[in-house]
C-alpha cells in the first residue's frame, strides 16, 4: 500500500523564491529604459553601443584566407545563404556569419564544454566547472580531433575556425555583443580565439542533452526509500506494443552476423528492489543520488537546453500518398526553449558542385558547428528524433585508499589535476579520479561522497567502509566520428551513402528518418550502443563485479532500418524502435510510450483513408494536432462523478462537448489540465520520496521505517528537494500508461489518499476523481478568478524565452533586456504539439519544438521552415525574435534554396573578399 501522506500549509523558501520583489523590477525597468534613452548613467550603454555589435550585411569585408570571393545573401528574416568556389571558403564563410550573429553564445557554450564558465562568470560557476571537468568533455573533444577524424573533416574544421577568428580580429568584446560590455562591468574578460576542438565539443553538450534514460535510473533508486518493489514497477509499466506501434514494422537488420546472444537481457523488468546484483533497499544512496540528480540537471541548462522530458517528432511519407507524387519530410526536434534558438538556419552552396567544392545544403545548424545537421542537399532530406537508446549506466564503486575495487583485488585510480581559473577570483585545483568504469561523478559533491554509506547490499558486495563512489559510463565520453558524419550526410546522394553517413554518427544516438527525390524514403537507427553482460541499465550496478561490465557494440549491421516499407510511411517520435520479442538486444528499457507517435500515425491514416493525399500544409497541420489523449481517457468518467459542489460542477460542464483539443483559449483544456495535475498529485505525487517532490511543498509523512497502522502522531513534515520543472509526476505519456493500467481498478491502493482539513479521505477511484475536480475548481479560481468565462489554457501556460547566460542569473535590468514573453500556447505534454509542462510544478511550458520543418522532396522552393526564436542573437536586432510570434501560432516560412529562388528572396548581399 503506498505511503500515507498528508498535505502540510507550510512552503519552504526554495531556489525558486529566490527573486527580485516588484518595488525592485520597477526600479529596474524604469533604470532600463533610461540607459536605452541614454539617460544619465545610462549614457555608457547608448543607441550605438547596442546597436554596435550588429552584423554588417550589406556591401563587401576583406578576410584574409579566402581563395575568392564568397557571396552572403540574407532573406527578409536574416537567414543566410552562402555561395562559395571551394570547401574551405565555404565553411570559413559560415564561421564568419554565424559569429556575426551568434558569438557571444558560441563562446559561452565552448566554455561550457570545456568547464570554463567561471573564468566569464566567476565563482559562482565553480561547482559547474568541477562537474565538467570531471566529465571531461574537451579532452574527449581533443582525443576525437587527433585520433578519429578524417583529414577532410580536420580541414572544414580549421577553415571554420579561421572564419571565427577573421570576425573576431580587432574587436573589444562589446563591439561583438550587448553581453561582453555587460560583462565589463565586472571584470575584464576578453574572448580567446576560437579553434576546431570547441567545435568539436559541443557535440558532447548535445549527447549529453540526449543521454537517455540516466533520470529514470536515478528516479528508481531514489523511489526505494519510500516505494516497494511492485510499486515502482507499477510507475513504470512496460511499453504498450499491442496498442502504439514501432518505429520499424517492415524493416530488418542483418541477421547473418547475428549471435542471438541475450548478454544478460533476458530480464528487462524494472520492478526489481534496490540496485542492480542483488541489492535490496539502499536507504543510504537517496540524498546522494538526489545530489547527482542536481548536478546533472544543472549542466544542460548552461547551453539552453535540457534532457528532462525531451522528445522529437519526424515521419516521412511516400510519394504514393502525396500530392506532389514525391516524399515529404516532417521534424519538429523538442528542447527546452532557449533565447537565441538552438538552431540556426542557413544554406551552405557551392557556386559549382565538384572535387574542389562538394556541397549544396540547407537546413539547419549549430552555431559554432560547420556543416548541417537537419535538412536537404539537391538529392535527399534527413530528419531526427531521440532514439531514446540506453547508452549511460552508474555504477557504484568500493573504493579503498588511493584505489578501488575490482573482483576482489585493488586497482589503481587513473587520476588528473584540473585548474579552474575564477573572475574576480583565486583560482583552484581540482583531482578527478576515475575508475575502469569511468570518471567519479561522487568526487564533486559533498553529498555524493557519503554513496552508500548506508546502503543495504548482499553479502557478495564488498564491505562498505566509507560508502561507494558513483562512477559514469557514457559512450560519449570515448572519441567518436559524429563529426565525420556531419559532412558524410551533408554530401550523401542516395539511401547506400546516407546509411554509410549514418554509420559513422556514433554519438548522440538518433532516430534517422530519410528521403530522396527518386522517391524512396527509409529509416536508420544508429549509434554506439553498448551490449552488457549482466543487468539490464535500468538501476546503478555494482562496479566491482566484472559481470556487469559492458561487453561490447551492437554492430552497425545489426541495428534496426527500414527502406520503403509497403504501408508507406514512417513515424518516430520516441517511441520504442522494435518489438522487443522481434529483436535480440535490449536498446533500453525506457522508451517515450508511443502517444505522439500514434497520433500521428492515426493522423496519417486517416488522411490516407479512401485513397487521400497529403500535402505540405497536412504535414503543418499534424505538427499543430493538439489533442489530449489522456482527456479522451479520462473526460468520460470524470463527467460520471457526482459532485455536490455548485461551482465544481460548473467546471465539470466545461467538459461537456469538449473535443479534446487543447487550443490557447479553450477553457474546458484549462480546466481538465489543472484536473489531470490533482488526479497526479493526490494518487501519486504525495506519495513519492521528498527528492523527486517539487522543492517547498511539504507534507506531513509516516517516517520511512515505521511499521504497523498509520498514526498521524507519527508523522513528520518533508518538504520536497527537486525544482519545478524537473520533479514527478511530470505528467507525460509515462504517467497516461500508468493511469491507463490501473484505471479499471477502482479500488487501487494508488487511488487513496489521506484526508485533510476539508476534505475527507479518497478510498477509491471515483472518490480520489471528485477530490481532483475540485482543487481544480479551487485552484484556477485563485490562478485566473471565479468567472469562468475568462479561463482559458494559454493564460496558464505560457511559454518564457529568457537568454541562457545573463537572462537567468544576471542583474535584473539585463534581464529585461534580454529576455521576451510570455506567449500564451496551446498544445500539451505527450501531445503532437509538444508544448510540454510538469504537472508537478505548474503549467509553465517547460520543452517546445525548438523548430519546424516540412521538405517537399518534388520541389524544395516549397519547403517550409520555422525556427524559436530568430537568426540573431543580438537583443534589439530586427531578427532577434522575429518568428516567433509565427511560431506560436503555427506558421511557417518559406524555405528556397535554389540560386533563383534565393536570389528573388535576398534582401541583403554581403561579399566577402580575399
Amino acid at each position: 500500500m503506498p505511503p500515507n501522506t498528508t498535505s502540510s500549509s507550510g512552503q519552504t523558501r526554495g531556489k525558486s523564491g529566490r527573486k527580485k520583489g516588484r518595488r525592485t523590477r520597477l526600479i529596474l525597468i524604469v533604470l532600463i529604459l533610461a540607459i536605452i534613452g541614454g539617460v544619465g548613467y545610462g549614457a555608457f550603454w547608448s543607441i550605438s553601443t547596442v546597436r554596435g555589435s550588429f552584423p554588417q550585411t550589406k556591401g563587401s569585408i576583406e578576410l584574409d584566407g579566402l581563395s575568392g570571393p564568397v557571396d552572403v545573401k540574407r532573406d527578409g528574416n536574416g537567414i543566410p545563404q552562402i555561395y562559395a568556389a571551394t570547401d574551405e571558403d565555404l565553411f570559413m564563410a559560415q564561421g564568419y556569419v554565424q559569429a556575426q550573429d551568434r558569438f557571444y553564445e558560441m563562446d559561452v557554450r565552448r566554455h561550457m564544454t570545456s568547464g570554463r564558465l567561471s573564468e566569464m562568470f566567476g565563482k559562482g560557476q565553480v561547482d559547474n566547472d568541477e562537474f565538467l571537468r570531471t566529465l571531461g568533455w574537451k579532452r574527449v573533444a581533443e582525443e576525437e580531433y587527433k585520433t578519429k577524424l578524417s583529414a577532410e573533416t580536420k580541414k572544414y574544421l580549421q577553415a571554420y575556425a579561421k572564419g571565427v577568428n577573421a570576425y573576431l580580429r580587432g574587436k573589444d568584446g562589446e563591439d561583438i555583443s550587448l553581453e561582453y560590455a555587460a560583462l565589463g562591468f565586472s571584470n575584464d574578460y576578453k574572448p580567446a580565439e576560437w579553434t576546431p576542438v570547441d567545435s568539436v565539443a559541443w557535440l558532447k553538450a548535445m549527447a549529453w542533452d540526449l543521454r537517455a534514460n540516466m533520470q529514470d535510473e536515478i528516479d528508481r533508486s531514489l523511489m526505494t526509500s519510500r516505494l516497494g518493489p511492485q510499486q515502482i514497477a507499477d510507475l513504470y509499466p512496460q511499453y504498450p506494443y499491442d496498442r502504439n506501434k514501432t518505429i520499424v514494422q517492415e524493416g530488418e537488420y542483418n541477421r547473418s552476423s547475428q549471435e542471438y546472444e541475450q548478454n544478460g537481457d533476458t530480464d528487462t523488468s524494472t520492478g526489481g528492489s534496490g540496485l542492480a546484483g542483488g541489492s535490496t533497499d539502499p536507504s543510504g544512496l537517496q540524498s546522494q543520488l538526489s545530489g547527482l540528480y542536481d548536478e546533472l540537471d544543472d549542466v544542460p541548462t548552461a547551453v539552453g537546453v535540457n534532457g528532462n522530458g525531451i522528445g522529437s517528432n519526424s515521419w516521412v511519407i511516400g510519394g504514393a500518398h502525396t500530392i506532389s507524387g514525391k516524399p515529404l519530410l516532417a521534424n519538429d526536434p523538442h528542447l527546452s526553449p532557449s533565447l537565441p534558438s538552438v538552431w540556426y538556419q542557413m544554406g551552405l552552396h557551392c557556386k559549382s558542385v565538384s572535387d574542389k567544392c562538394q556541397y549544396d545544403v540547407s537546413g539547419y545548424t549549430f552555431a559554432g558547428l560547420p556543416g548541417v545537421v537537419i535538412g536537404h542537399n539537391k538529392n535527399i532530406a534527413w530528419g531526427m528524433t531521440n532514439s531514446g537508446a540506453d547508452v549511460a549506466d552508474l555504477y557504484l564503486e568500493k573504493l579503498t585508499g588511493d584505489g578501488y575495487e575490482y573482483d576482489g583485488k585493488v586497482r589503481s585510480f587513473t587520476s588528473r589535476e584540473e585548474k579552474i581559473d575564477v573572475a574576480g577570483g583565486d583560482s583552484k585545483t581540482i583531482v578527478v579520479r576515475e575508475t575502469n568504469n569511468g570518471p567519479l561523478l561522487s568526487d564533486r559533491d559533498d553529498e555524493l561522497v557519503k554513496v552508500g554509506r548506508k546502503a543495504t547490499v548482499d553479502q557478495s558486495a564488498p564491505d562498505r567502509g566509507d560508502g561507494y563512489g558513483i562512477a559514469l559510463r557514457w559512450t560519449a565520453l570515448d572519441p567518436g566520428t559524429s563529426m565525420d558524419a556531419v559532412f558524410a550526410m551533408n554530401k550523401a546522394t542516395d539511401w547506400n551513402g546516407f546509411r554509410k553517413a549514418a554509420a559513422l554518427f556514433d554519438v548522440p544516438s538518433q532516430n534517422l528518418i530519410y528521403a530522396d527525390t527518386e522517391n524512396n524514403i527509409g529509416y536508420q537507427l544508429p549509434g554506439r550502443i553498448p551490449k552488457r553482460g549482466a543487468g539490464d541499465g535500468s538501476l546503478p550496478a555494482p562496479g566491482w563485479d566484472s559481470k556487469y561490465e559492458w561487453t561490447g557494440y551492437i554492430k552497425q549491421s545489426e541495428l534496426p532500418y527500414e527502406y520503403n516499407p509497403e504501408r508507406g510511411y514512417i513515424v518516430t517520435a520516441n517511441q520504442a524502435v522494435v518489438d522487443k520479442d522481434k529483436y535480440p538486444y535490449t536498446l533500453t528499457t525506457d522508451w517515450g510510450y508511443g502517444t505522439r507517435s500514434q497520433r500521428i500515425t492515426d493522423l496519417i491514416e486517416s488522411k490516407l483513408k479512401g485513397g487521400g493525399k497529403v500535402s505540405t500544409d497536412d504535414m503543418r497541420q499534424m505538427q499543430l494536432d493538439n489533442s489530449s489523449e489522456i482527456a479522451k481517457l479520462l473526460v468520460p468518467l470524470l463527467l460520471k462523478i457526482d459532485v455536490p459542489d455548485k461551482d465544481v460542477r460548473d467546471g465539470q460542464k466545461l467538459l461537456e462537448g469538449w473535443n479534446y483539443t487543447q487550443d490557447a483559449d479553450s477553457a474546458a483544456a484549462a480546466y481538465f489540465n489543472a484536473v489531470w495535475r490533482n488526479i497526479l498529485k493526490l494518487a501519486f505525487g504525495n506519495k513519492l520520496p521528498k527528492e523527486l517532490r517539487v522543492e517547498g511543498q511539504c507534507l506531513y509523512v509516516e517516517p520511512v521505517d515505521t511499521t504497523g497502522p498509520a498514526d498521524e502522531d507519527r508523522r513528520v513534515r518533508e518538504c520536497g528537494q527537486r525544482d519545478a520543472d524537473s520533479a514527478q509526476p511530470d505528467g507525460g505519456d509515462r504517467w497516461f500508461e500508468v493511469v491507463r493500467s490501473i484505471l479499471d481498478d477502482e479500488d487501487s491502493d494508488w487511488w487513496q489518499a489521506p484526508g485533510n482539513r476539508t476534505d475527507e479521505a479518497a478510498t477509491n477511484r471515483d472518490e480520489l476523481f471528485g477530490r481532483a475536480l475540485e482543487d481544480a475548481r479551487w485552484e484556477l479560481t485563485a490562478k485566473l478568478g471565479k468567472d469562468m468565462d475568462t479561463w482559458n489554457w494559454g493564460r496558464l501556460h505560457r511559454l518564457y524565452l529568457k537568454n541562457q547566460t545573463m537572462g537567468t542569473d544576471g542583474p535584473g535590468f539585463l534581464q529585461f533586456m534580454l529576455n521576451r514573453g510570455p506567449y500564451n500556447l496551446g498544445g500539451g505534454e505527450a501531445a503532437v504539439s509538444a508544448t510540454g509542462w510538469n504537472a508537478a510544478g505548474g503549467y509553465t511550458v517547460v520543452w517546445v519544438p525548438s523548430m519546424r520543418m516540412v521538405v517537399n522532396l518534388d520541389d524544395f522552393d516549397k519547403s517550409k521552415w520555422i525556427n524559436l526564436t530568430g537568426a540573431s542573437g543580438h537583443a534589439y536586432n530586427a531578427h532577434y525574435i522575429d518568428q516567433t510570434d509565427k511560431w506560436a501560432k503555427g506558421e511557417l516560412l518559406d524555405w528556397v534554396s535554389t540560386e533563383r529562388a534565393v536570389e528573388e528572396n535576398t534582401e541583403d548581399t554581403l561579399v566577402l573578399q580575399p
